[in-house]
């Protein structure tokens, strides 16, 4: 009886956690090793071209320290592609942030038609943006779309909004709003869904009678995770826009429209430059974990967690 209830001994403990060490790593490998290969691998072979004047089909490269970085932070075209950068998130963040918020608040507060609606205000998300983007273009078009024909009816004389300097960049805003409204809308609906309703029904035995207070005292407060969650990847995905920028202005007029990830596309594959357009992708990344952590940072503090 004794003997049965010993302790084990240490060298069998060893042992036993030993084995499970390396049941825990034969299980873990494969993961680890496919991050190895296609994030971390790659995130290294870019810091080190950065690091040579290396250009596209090149036999050989070499090694110039941080030249190229000198020479982005001078150059006028990065400072301007990292400026429409902070001006598109600026403005597609917080405003398709409230958007899905407020769409979210409608359509779990009607009776009738909710799954038309989530489908009317997911399409955008679903739809291929290339494509939606060619769609905005024609509805765009100075003479023959269909934006300037509707305010021709009501007397508005129409408007060239992709040739503009001064409205192009706006105009993309837009319509990346557009498209993030309806991915912000089901990550909020999800939130919504887990408030639990006592909440509510200790806040009216409280004195908040309207919706307003409602919102204030409970919806508001359960909702910080997701809100956290939501502005951050939206803020992620912002700072990734390029698709649009491609289709429809290619950085212009005059570099109006030029953001980052446009940059080093053009830097590495339109001008060969693989180098430079790897220093410009260095930075890229710094910046994006650099804002997506300082973002966490602060509205961890004030966020609540059920």
């Amino acid at each position: 009886m004794a003997d049965a209830l010993a302790l084990p001994a240490p060298a069998a403990m060893r042992r036993r956690g030993f084995g499970e060490a390396m049941a825990a790593l034969s299980l873990a490998g494969p993961a680890m090793a496919l991050m190895v290969l296609f994030l971390v691998g790659p995130l290294v072979v870019v810091v080190l071209l950065s690091a040579t004047d290396y250009q596209l089909g090149a036999r050989s490269l070499s090694y110039v320290g941080l030249a190229n970085y000198a020479e982005m932070f001078a150059d006028r075209v990065f400072r301007k592609s990292l400026e429409n950068t902070l001006i598109y998130v600026a403005i597609v963040v917080p405003a398709s942030v409230a958007l899905g918020l407020g769409a979210a608040l409608l359509i779990e507060a009607g009776t009738s038609l909710r799954a038309f609606y989530r489908a009317v205000y997911f399409l955008p998300v679903m739809a291929t943006l290339i494509a939606m983007a060619i769609v905005w273009e024609f509805m765009l078009h100075p003479t023959l779309g269909l934006i300037n024909l509707a305010l021709r009816e009501i007397g508005v004389e129409g408007y060239n909004w992709l040739q503009d300097r001064r409205t192009a960049l706006f105009t993309l805003c837009g319509i990346g709003v557009w498209q993030s409204v309806g991915f912000n809308m089901v990550l909020f609906m999800a939130g919504l869904t887990a408030i639990p309703g006592e909440l509510y029904e200790a806040a009216a035995v409280d004195g908040a009678r309207t919706g307003l207070d409602r919102f204030r005292t409970v919806t508001w407060p359960m909702l910080g995770p997701v809100t956290l969650f939501v502005v951050v990847i939206t803020a992620i995905r912002s700072f990734q826009v390029f698709d649009t920028v491609q289709v429809m202005t290619k950085g212009g007029p005059n570099r109006a429209t030029e953001v980052l990830l446009y940059t080093m596309y053009s830097e590495g594959f339109s001008f060969f430059r693989t180098g430079y357009a790897a220093a410009v992708t260095v930075v890229f990344l710094v910046f994006v974990l650099a804002l997506s952590l300082l973002k966490t940072w602060v509205l961890n503090r004030r966020v609540h967690y059920a």
